[in-house]
């Protein structure tokens, strides 16, 4: 008997419930009205620039813990329960980790959780101390329901000793790696300046690529590298609106794995929008993805879940139109009838709202 058997399912499809293979729980406050840069972006990196790196550098631990809880909500009540995050706040990084875990937790959703250790802003020091809070959030976390890895941003923003150190932490913590890889190609063109042949071989030879690494994007990997990345063990995580919206491709190459799961890079956990917008790019790439190879690909989160936790059996009772009537994790009903069990969506909402019009002023008063 399931937790689903207990409430009223007729009319509903009783189903696995969705994995978010790769996310940012910070950036969950931008549907409610972040302002658009002052000049518009031209390519990816200023994207980041202009965008993400700003947002992410205004966080507090007030802002955050609103955002996490505002994303985790919206996610349950979607059906998806179990989401796979990258965080970066780098003017709060010591115990932000916590804060993440602490909404997941209070909602009853899985949380992956690892920071994106950079040393972008404050050199050396700045991944150090982003390394150190992986670190202790692995050492100290209890949370059944939240496990975690060590982090890295994209490799372009990284030394090689930060590199080295996040490879030694993880062999030292028996954990995962979870890092941006090629999304755009200045992360390839930044791997080759330096010497290597691209990102993913740079944290091979670095020793940051231990078995069932999550790495998010692979847009601008070969069909041989994303062989070579599954022979190590390793997850790829495609995030095709995030792609299509920042303009940076279509991962062709993944379909050289067995090991792909789906994303939505901060953008909302509804996976099946995600799901649909892989279909729209993959047939504007001239490369539907049908039969086997959707189920594989649409189904590659339900895999890795089952890795993170043995006792992985969520499930979602669905309305014909696609709502989710109840959701289930680890035999806990944590939505009923549409409705949140833990928390009041209301109040949540409410005071994502008076975040973010604090968060827009902060990202507005930076340099």
């Amino acid at each position: 008997m399931t937790a689903l058997d207990r409430l009223d399912c007729r009319g509903t499809t009783v189903e696995p419930a969705q994995v978010n293979a790769h996310t940012h729980l910070y950036s969950g406050l931008a549907p409610l009205g972040m302002p658009a840069p002052k000049a518009p972006p031209e390519n990816f990196l200023q994207i980041l620039e202009r965008v993400w790196w700003r947002l992410d550098r205004a966080l507090d631990e007030d802002t955050l813990r609103a955002s996490a809880r505002y994303y985790v909500a919206h996610a349950l009540l979607a059906g998806t329960t179990t989401l796979v995050d990258h965080h970066e706040s780098p003017t709060f990084i010591a115990g932000s980790l916590d804060v993440l875990a602490d909404a997941a937790h209070e909602l009853g959703a899985r949380l992956f959780v690892a920071y994106g250790a950079t040393d972008r802003n404050g050199g050396p020091d700045e991944g150090r101390r982003g390394l150190e809070e992986n670190r202790r959030f692995l050492r100290h976390n209890t949370r059944p329901r939240v496990t975690g890895g060590v982090g890295l941003h994209a490799s372009f923003t990284v030394s090689d000793e930060t590199i080295r150190e996040a490879g030694r932490l993880a062999r030292e913590l028996g954990v995962r790696m979870h890092v941006h890889v090629a999304e755009d190609g200045a992360d390839v063109v930044d791997a080759t300046r330096r010497g290597y042949a691209g990102p993913l071989e740079r944290l091979a030879q670095l020793g940051a690529l231990p078995r069932g690494s999550i790495l998010a994007h692979g847009v601008h990997l070969s069909e041989p590298q994303v062989r070579d990345a599954e022979s190590r063990g390793c997850w790829l995580v495609q995030n095709p609106r995030s792609n299509a919206g920042n303009r940076v491709g279509y991962a062709r190459a993944l379909v050289a794995s067995r090991h792909v799961a789906l994303g939505t890079d901060g953008w909302a956990a509804d996976m099946a929008a995600e799901r649909a917008g892989l279909r729209v790019e993959s047939q504007s790439a001239a490369q539907p993805l049908d039969g086997e190879l959707w189920r594989a690909r649409t189904g590659g989160g339900h895999a890795l879940a089952a890795e993170l936790w043995r006792d992985w059996d969520d499930q979602v009772a669905r309305e014909p139109d696609g709502r989710a009537r109840h959701v289930s994790v680890a035999g806990d009903v944590v939505v009923q009838d549409g409705v949140l069990v833990r928390a009041e969506l209301g109040k949540i909402v409410e005071d994502a709202k008076h975040a973010a019009a604090r968060l827009w002023s902060r990202m507005d008063a930076l340099p």
